[in-house]
């Protein structure tokens, strides 16, 4: 919990760095947990796991690493701009993976089932 709250600090203290990044930095943020969380659903599905199983998949491959990725990159890569990195994983993918992404993920897990065979 700590090391978030320290990450959201990080990341605060230079906003000024995410103007930097563009717009495409949202746009990907948004963009790729449904590709991620499409291909998730689909997979599990199409390895035999009910729709639950698929729509944890699902969860899991649309969601961004918030703890060991940001750690392991900042160790192996120091000059990578990491608070746009944490910018877009925890303010963008992590919110919107809560409020639309895990009913979506859901959806889609019924969905492929449904078109895939099974009941």
């Amino acid at each position: 919990m700590l090391f978030l709250l320290q990450l959201g600090l990080m990341v605060g203290s230079r906003l000024d760095t995410l103007r930097s990044a563009g717009p495409w930095l949202p746009v990907f943020a948004l963009i790729m947990p449904l590709i991620g969380g499409s291909l998730g659903a689909f997979t599990g599905i199409a390895v035999g796991m009910s729709v639950g199983g698929a729509t944890m998949l699902a969860i899991l491959t649309a969601s961004a690493s918030y703890i060991a990725a940001p750690a392991a990159v900042s160790l192996a890569m120091p000059k990578a701009n990491l608070p746009v990195a944490l910018a877009a994983s925890l303010g963008i993918t992590f919110p919107f993976n809560l409020l639309i992404g895990l009913p979506l993920y859901v959806a889609a897990a019924t969905i492929w089932k449904a078109v895939l065979g099974g009941a």
